[in-house]
């Protein structure tokens, strides 16, 4: 199982300390994640280093389903220069929220539902053609999120030929069970976090209610090859979520 850890834990360092802290805590494989501070990603100071990569494209300030154009428009170039990094350093995965239905659009469902495969579909060719592969990601229990439910973005990435970031804390906050979560044939990334089920908390893996055990368990069954990110909010947790993982995995 390869296990990576994400640099949303390391915000607001900068980008050689947040790469030094993983090279000196011995990870192999980091998820850059392109947002501010970190939107123009020094691509020679990462390939100075020997991690191996995948790359989170930008969440905040950007909606693959908006009902403005302009702003559509500008989200889908931003992807694309995530593409772009990713050919840069040579990372593999690009992860790619589906968007979401701003306030006064949701009176409009269906073209916001269209909006989002349209840019995706968009997205996925690009990531194609450049050799990449886009893994989208569920969504957690928020109002207006877009592919909250395993089935829907089952079958929209497959429709669009990507595949699947699962995140396993957002999925948990769904109150889908691990064997449903990881019951899918197109499972390309995932992303690790633990919560209580009440809310989509980041917390360190161990710390609430996910039975991780079961799910490396299944993992290993289904004999997933892809990276699990840990995704936790706090550097403290980076380091507690590693030491629950590792004492798992002497388990099986």
């Amino acid at each position: 199982m390869k296990i990576g850890v994400s640099t949303l834990a390391l915000f607001p360092m900068s980008l050689e300390e947040i790469l030094n802290y993983l090279k000196n805590i011995n990870i192999e494989y980091i998820e850059l994640i392109k947002e501010y501070p970190y939107d123009s990603i020094d691509h020679e100071l990462v390939n100075s280093y020997n991690f191996k990569t995948s790359i989170h494209a930008p969440l905040s300030d950007v909606n693959l389903a908006s009902a403005n154009h302009s702003i559509r428009k500008a989200s889908v170039e931003e992807i694309k220069n995530s593409m772009d990094l990713a050919v840069k350093i040579d990372a593999s995965v690009v992860v790619v929220h589906p968007g979401h239905m701003a306030f006064l659009a949701r009176k409009f469902k269906e073209q916001i539902r269209a909006n989002s495969l349209n840019s995706l579909k968009e997205c996925a060719q690009y990531a194609e053609e450049l050799g990449l592969k886009m893994c989208v990601e569920n969504m957690p229990d928020m109002e207006g999120m877009l592919c909250k439910d395993l089935d829907e973005l089952n079958e929209l990435t497959k429709e669009i030929n990507a595949l699947m970031t699962l995140d396993i804390g957002h999925a948990h906050n769904m109150g889908i069970s691990i064997e449903d979560m990881i019951g899918y044939d197109n499972l390309g990334h995932i992303h690790l976090s633990d919560n209580d089920g009440s809310f989509d908390n980041h917390d360190a893996i161990g710390s609430e209610s996910i039975d991780f055990e079961y799910l490396f368990k299944g993992l290993n069954d289904i004999k997933f090859n892809g990276i699990c990110v840990i995704e936790v909010k706090q550097q403290n947790e980076v380091l507690k979520s590693l030491n629950y993982i590792y004492n798992l995995k002497r388990e099986f």
